[in-house]
């Protein structure tokens, strides 16, 4: 394991938080079986503007016990719920510049139309429930922490704030 990774598995789940780049043929590897008709990558990028704001950058904060366990505990209900053959989930933490990779989920299964779900499903819950915050730093100004779910407004944090709150 590498030293800036945190993980976790049991059978068809994997879950991990790490500060390294995400790697998209490696979680892709991890769901592949034999008995699945279908992969489904979901990869969270950093986009360039929020609201029609610039944004230079996102940073990611996690408490990383809680998160792992709240990352496997929604792997294992929609590799139920959905009759997956595998699901991955890994986030990425610390800074994640524009056009990179914060987030992957891949989920493999017998038929596509369960994956599509799934994979949607397991991204929608991961972003309600899971420990992980993000920081929004916007050209020319401060940032915004704010849970990391879409649209939520956040707190305004100055440039002189201390980062780790």
């Amino acid at each position: 394991m590498d030293a800036q990774m945190a993980e976790i598995s049991e059978a068809g789940c994997y879950a991990a938080l790490t500060h390294g780049h995400l790697q998209v043929q490696e979680i892709m590897d991890r769901v592949r079986s034999p008995q699945a008709g279908a992969i489904v990558l979901f990869a969270g990028t950093t986009r360039d503007n929020f609201a029609g704001k610039p944004v230079r950058e996102l940073q990611y904060s996690a408490y990383t016990p809680m998160a792992l366990k709240t990352m496997l505990s929604i792997c294992r209900d929609v590799l139920a719920r959905h009759g997956l053959k595998s699901i991955a989930m890994i986030h990425r933490l610390g800074t994640v510049p524009i056009g990179e990779e914060s987030i992957l989920i891949a989920v493999s299964a017998p038929h596509r139309q369960a994956a599509w779900r799934a994979g949607e499903e397991a991204l929608e819950d991961c972003k309600k429930h899971v420990e992980v915050w993000k920081r929004e730093e916007f050209e020319g100004e401060g940032g915004v922490w704010r849970a990391n779910r879409d649209g939520l407004p956040g707190q305004k944090v100055n440039k002189d704030e201390d980062e780790h709150h």
